[in-house]
């Protein structure tokens, strides 16, 4: 049997090749953790009813082929361990150190090296950007109101922006200078960087004036933005595994995860390119990311400067606007209670989130060589971590009492429906009614009523929605509407 069909054969029969942290490094009450970890995986919804999963079903389910975590306890990495193929076609494991694109977490270790400029009075937060660009600028029109951008507001997304994220390029491809990045030329694949709104007025998810950051360091220092990144503030972090460069280093090879697609198809060249390095550009593995949070939670606390003083840090993780914070967004579950400082990653082929408390020393990072589409994984291993941990105010799950629906009302939901321009299918099944949110995987629908429904798996409540003859026209919930499709 070739390596590539045993591994995937290996997978779909549920024992996937875990390369776990119990290697018996760790001690008997880690251990202990770890497996209960591994197995109390759940998510937004408690029914009384299979709210429970093993991380090894749960990967299965979201078809993802490799898995990395890292767990932070009292400000130290407690345990680190991967699961699952690196590289499917190689039959290479993923380990603690295999790398991984933090796709837009890139933004968070971004702003730090930002900040550095700022604490060297070499840049204001609150000036007007083009202060500080040398080899571009900004085009302001009517629509930014005749007020300037700031640093401020390009950390915080609320510069009223265009382009939301980047594709990546295939290797092999012509890369795009950043002057045609941001002014959307040939050979760049995204459209201009440009105003929507006036600045600080909305908060607007902006890669592209995260790129523009980029920018403006590199016209400021003279350096290359990755030998920058990598002097102010990867070696400080003591982030030894990770870079900014690109294209990798080709030395690093058999460290690189490939990225894969939600089918499990592998991206050609194994990965995507991606010159705007401060948005997305960022390999790493989940144990040096914990040596961020670490460091962020140490130096908010008052205890450490390796990158930043302390004040400057509390400046960083002050919110701007809602939850936006300056390279990363902060919030508490409850009025009061704890805070939570996050930032979460999707590029081709890679998904991830790093997640730390601000009132204590807790903290995960998960990363995923498979597309966000099937980021539901992520949440639930947080949820996990956190529950067992004992994190203060993070998993707060709802309860929701399900009730069964005759198959006749049941089978008057099946069919396709319109969301948006995207085909949205309902099926029966052994298991009841599943739909299908993203490609070909389904998920089982869940009633509090004749009408009302939930999936496990996704936030939110909806509702099949029927004309005066009881006939279903659609659904709705949680800021969507979907119009059946009549065949």
């Amino acid at each position: 049997m070739k390596k590539y069909t045993l591994a995937l054969y290996l997978i779909f029969i549920g024992i996937s090749p875990f390369i776990t942290a119990q290697n018996n490094k760790y001690s008997a009450a880690v251990e202990e953790n770890i497996r209960q970890v591994e197995n109390s995986l759940t998510g937004w919804v408690l029914t009384g009813d299979n709210d429970y999963w093993s991380l090894a079903d749960r990967m299965k389910k979201y078809k993802i082929n490799g898995l990395s975590i890292a767990v932070i306890h009292n400000y130290e990495i407690e345990w680190a361990g991967g699961y699952g193929f690196a590289d499917v076609a190689e039959n290479r494991p993923v380990t603690e150190k295999t790398l991984f694109q933090a796709a837009s977490i890139s933004k968070s270790l971004n702003s730090l090296g930002v900040l550095k400029l700022a604490l060297e009075k070499k840049l204001d937060l609150n000036t007007d950007i083009n202060n500080y660009l040398v080899t571009w600028k900004f085009p302001y029109d009517e629509k930014s109101g005749n007020k300037p951008i700031t640093i401020t507001n390009l950390l915080s997304h609320t510069a009223g922006l265009t382009v939301s994220g980047f594709p990546g390029y295939e290797k092999g491809d012509t890369l795009p200078s950043l002057q045609q990045i941001l002014d959307g030329q040939y050979p760049a694949n995204t459209g201009p960087v440009r105003s929507t709104i006036e600045p600080g007025k909305q908060l607007i998810y902006s890669g592209g004036g995260v790129t523009i950051t980029q920018l403006i360091v590199t016209d400021i220092t003279g350096q290359p933005y990755d030998v920058f990144m990598k002097e102010n503030v990867l070696d400080p972090l003591g982030m030894k595994s990770s870079s900014f460069t690109q294209p990798p280093s080709s030395s690093n090879v058999m460290s690189f995860a490939t990225g894969y697609k939600a089918d499990r198809a592998e991206y050609k060249g194994k990965y995507h390119i991606y010159p705007e390095q401060a948005a997305a550009g960022l390999w790493t593995t989940p144990s040096d990311l914990c040596r961020y949070i670490i460091e962020t939670q140490l130096s908010f606390s008052g205890k450490s400067s390796k990158v930043l003083t302390p004040e400057m840090t509390r400046l960083r993780l002050k919110t701007v606007l809602g939850d936006a914070a300056l390279g990363v967004f902060v919030n508490s579950r409850v009025t009061g209670s704890f805070k939570y400082f996050n930032h979460n990653g999707g590029n081709a082929g890679f998904c991830c989130t790093a997640i730390g408390c601000l009132n204590a020393g807790e903290g995960v990072v998960i990363m995923t060589n498979t597309d966000h589409n099937n980021s539901g994984i992520l949440e639930e291993i947080a949820n996990s971590v956190a529950k067992v941990y004992k994190w203060k105010d993070y998993y707060l799950p709802e309860s929701k009492i399900v009730i069964d629906i005759e198959k006749s009302l049941l089978e008057k939901f099946q069919g396709k429906y319109d969301l948006d321009g995207r085909t949205v299918i309902f099926r029966m099944s052994d298991e009841g009614l599943l739909v299908n949110l993203f490609e070909d995987q389904y998920w089982k629908v869940y009633f509090t009523s004749d009408s009302e429904f939930f999936i496990k798996e996704f936030r939110g409540s909806f509702k099949f929605v029927t004309d005066d003859n009881n006939n279903v026209t659609g659904f709705s919930g949680n800021g969507i509407a979907a119009k059946k499709i009549n065949e």
